[in-house]
């Protein structure tokens, strides 16, 4: 649903393949409202399927078009200098990058970007450039086909633990993907998390109640920050006694610092952490799991298999690495977007609040619009070409990472009329928060009901929503995002409310 430059990304809980009618394991889930490959789905009719359609030649980025040598040259292969990539980091960047995606989508489908880590790469911007090369069967996701420098700058977690928590499904392609996703998929499905809504509901309300009566409070450390975990505890079969012990801050190892820098201690220290409670997790499910009870025990599932060789063991440790970090922290980032954009807008607000008894089905479509306007997924994980390729009229050598802008493909104005005003009534809304194709994210059905739950209960049980602290009086822009290169979020969102309900 935050993340550094680095090799795992917390935007993508679990990556699955679309669905096969002739896959059992997608026949056990009902068709989800946003299923990556459903016919009647506008996003899978609207864009090319051609990944090379190229962009008007007359449109090419001033930004950075050609061959880039990102072993450490600033040349294209013809000696040609390349025009300096665009920095995607700073604080303004972060505050609004939608700015500068606007310019970029007016100007080219591709543009070369760095990355605080001193990493180029090339950035896909606007809505069918984004459809298509998510759905390009040319990028790959496994890192060996990330070039040196790559390697050098963005593979930075160390041994042994890059080795052993690193070959989770966001690092895999086909055939290897598909096996994995096979073994996650169905705790997600939307048949279950549905079944799941009165405990989330539950889980909320506890969460509330405890927040002051009057006044106000902030309300990542006094909600975003523990719903997300809670309900992902009871979707993967957490126990509780292990949930409990779970440090927020082990979900800082996908931010890691580099090899010299001061903080590098305290980051390996988190990690080795986070490494122990894993083995902790597999040892108690190795000792209590009950194969009659395996449909709500995603977590002894997995286990299972690495018993029976379906797994191997740093599989094993990498997939459950992935839910533990990858399937909270996005949620939690993602309310807090949700909130402040709803602060920004007190019209709608207003509306929401009024209408969520009144039309069942306003809640929803909101959820669905404040994902398209300022989604946490802000961009997609690396992916590469495993030889020279053409990406929309630019060539893109083999072994350089390409980043899908999401944010800018739900702002494209070709796909979404009025794409930067916040419209609850907006149909279709075919926006790709949660990606498309075979990464398409199979949390999407429970992140959904997590932000339609916990909106709903904010709403309705704090009324008078609105900002204080350093965000009083429409300051919003006060408040300090994450510096995280792929996600979008705060850790911090002070707000004032009558009394609470």
């Amino acid at each position: 649903m935050t993340d550094t430059d680095t090799d795992f990304d917390p935007a993508a809980v679990l990556l699955p393949d679309p669905v096969d009618p002739a896959d059992p394991a997608d026949q056990a889930a009902p068709t989800d409202p946003a299923d990556p490959v459903d016919p009647a789905d506008p996003a899978d009719q609207a864009a090319p399927t051609d990944p090379a359609d190229p962009a008007d030649p007359a449109a090419r980025c001033p930004f950075g078009h050609g061959l880039p040598s990102d072993d450490g040259g600033g040349k294209d292969r013809d000696g040609a200098e390349l025009p300096s990539p665009v920095p995607l980091y700073g604080t303004e960047y972060k505050r609004d990058p939608y700015p500068l995606y606007r310019r970029m989508r007016e100007a080219g489908p591709v543009h070369r970007v760095e990355f605080p880590s001193g990493i180029h790469a090339w950035l896909v911007t606007g809505y069918k450039a984004a459809h298509a090369a998510l759905n390009d069967g040319r990028l790959g996701k496994n890192h060996a086909l990330g070039n040196e420098n790559w390697r050098r700058l963005a593979s930075i977690m160390p041994e042994p633990q890059h080795s052993q928590l690193q070959v989770h499904l966001l690092h895999q392609d086909p055939p290897k993907h598909t096996t994995m996703r096979r073994l996650v998929i169905d705790a997600f499905a939307p048949r279950r998390v549905e079944a799941l809504r009165p405990r989330l509901q539950e889980l909320a309300d506890a969460l509330v109640d405890e927040l002051p009566a009057t006044g106000g409070a902030d309300l990542v450390a006094g909600f975003a920050a523990h719903y997300p975990f809670r309900a992902l505890a009871e979707t993967i079969g957490l126990p509780t006694e292990l949930a409990v012990h779970f440090d927020r801050d082990w979900g800082k190892v996908v931010q890691p610092v580099g090899p010299l820098d001061p903080g590098r201690p305290a980051y390996e220290a988190r990690l080795r952490g986070l490494q122990t409670y894993i083995a902790d997790v597999v040892q108690h499910k190795r000792a209590h799991y009950d194969p009659a009870r395996a449909e709500d025990d995603l977590l002894g599932r997995l286990v299972a298999a690495r018993d029976t060789g379906e797994l191997s063991p740093e599989e094993l440790d990498s997939i459950v690495f992935q839910l533990l970090v990858a399937g909270q922290e996005p949620v939690t980032n993602q309310i807090t977007t949700m909130l402040i954009t709803l602060l920004r807008h007190p019209g709608q607000l207003a509306r929401l609040v009024e209408g969520i008894a009144a039309d069942p089905g306003l809640l929803p479509r909101a959820v669905e619009e404040l994902l398209r306007h300022d989604a946490a997924f802000e961009l997609t994980t690396w992916r590469f070409f495993a030889e020279d390729s053409d990406l929309f009229g630019t060539a893109v050598p083999a072994g350089d990472s390409v980043i899908v802008s999401l944010c800018a493909a739900n702002r494209d104005g070709e796909q979404f009329p009025h794409a930067d005003r916040l419209d609850f009534d907006r149909t279709p809304n075919a926006h790709l928060a949660f990606g498309h194709g075979i990464h398409y994210c199979p949390g999407a059905a429970l992140a959904r009901a997590e932000l339609q739950v916990a909106l709903g209960t904010l709403l309705t049980r704090l009324p008078g929503l609105r900002p204080a602290g350093p965000a009083e009086g429409g300051g919003l822009d006060a408040l300090t995002w994450i510096p995280a290169v792929l996600a979008r979020g705060v850790n911090e969102l002070p707000v004032a409310y009558d009394r609470r309900l």
